[in-house]
């Protein structure tokens, strides 16, 4: 395991975060509606593995499906950074946003590991 302070914000810089982030542990990628729509490439950390740095104020929640995750997005530029959920798998975390983040090279991408998940048949937790 390669943990690795990561820093990342938004398209406008208002909300900026930090987390401990293992990359080489993998991503993911669900296939549900709201995702394939957003493109949302995610890492999955602990919620305790993550810091909002600044724009606490600036993000909006919109809720779907079951209401269980906060999908937060900045109001000033619309990018989604991050959201909270709780899963069985992972108990209580935080899908940051892999495009968000301000510390990565394309070629550290490139080698990324990307699980994909079925939220669209409602089996992601069962991936």
């Amino acid at each position: 395991m390669t943990m690795r302070l990561h820093h990342g914000s938004c398209h406008c810089g208002t909300v900026r975060f930090e987390a401990d982030i293992d990359l080489a542990a993998g991503t993911i990628q669900c296939n549900c509606t709201l995702c394939t729509k957003q493109r949302n490439w995610a890492v999955i950390v602990p919620r305790a593995a993550f810091r909002l740095v600044h724009g606490d104020t600036a993000l909006t929640e919109y809720r779907c499906n079951t209401r269980t995750e906060q999908h937060l997005f900045c109001a000033t530029c619309g990018v989604r950074p991050f959201g909270y959920g709780s899963s069985p798998r992972w108990g209580a975390y935080v899908a940051v946003s892999v495009a968000c983040l301000d510390d990565v090279t394309d070629a550290e991408l490139a080698a990324v590991p990307v699980r994909r998940l079925d939220g669209r048949s409602d089996t992601w937790a069962d991936m």
